[in-house]
């Protein structure tokens, strides 16, 4: 029998103590799978949750003890995860983000995770095209404003009130879905 015809196994099971863990490399197998997938239901994308997962572990790695028993690291990994969420969406959309669900339990596949990419499809589609255009340079392609503003052929100033005008329609287009 050959591998592509070989049923796919559930992942194995790893026993953690239940005090604590031996050394980091028994917390970052532990714990990197959900962390990525509470970060990437969160933003959507691969590359993004990487990054974000990646920033997690790196800013936890400094002031968590490993003597912390597995629920400490997990609650501190977790809050560690909003901080550095909070600090990502400030930085790409510019405002303060003020909340964050927490995710009990992601799902193991990454479709099942999230519709973002289906939400932010159905949200583009129904905004004039300026304000679709500005929104995909800025944050489907990760131009600068500068950038965006000489690809549209309009000044700096033009783009901020565009983007800002696109974000606001698109907020309310989005919420107008949930209902």
């Amino acid at each position: 029998m050959t591998a592509q015809n070989d049923p796919v196994s559930p992942r194995p099971l790893r026993a953690v103590p239940n005090d604590g863990y031996t050394d980091w490399e028994a917390v970052y197998q532990d714990n990197a799978a959900w962390v990525y997938r509470t970060l990437f239901a969160r933003v959507g994308n691969r590359a993004d949750a990487e990054d974000l997962t990646a920033e997690v572990f790196l800013a936890a790695l400094r002031p968590l003890r490993l003597t912390a028993s597995v629920g400490e690291v997990r609650a501190y990994l977790r809050a560690t995860a909003r901080t550095v969420l909070a600090a990502h969406w400030r930085e790409t959309l510019g405002r303060e983000i003020t909340s964050i669900e927490d995710i009990e339990q992601p799902p193991d596949s990454e479709e099942a995770i999230s519709t973002a990419p289906r939400r932010v499809a159905q949200v583009l589609d129904t905004l004039p095209d300026r304000y679709r255009q500005i929104l995909e340079l800025r944050f489907l392609q990760g131009s600068s404003i500068k950038e965006s503003a000489a690809e549209l052929g309009i000044s700096v100033a033009n783009a901020k009130v565009l983007q800002h005008r696109a974000l606001r329609l698109a907020a309310q287009v989005n919420d107008g879905g949930k209902s």
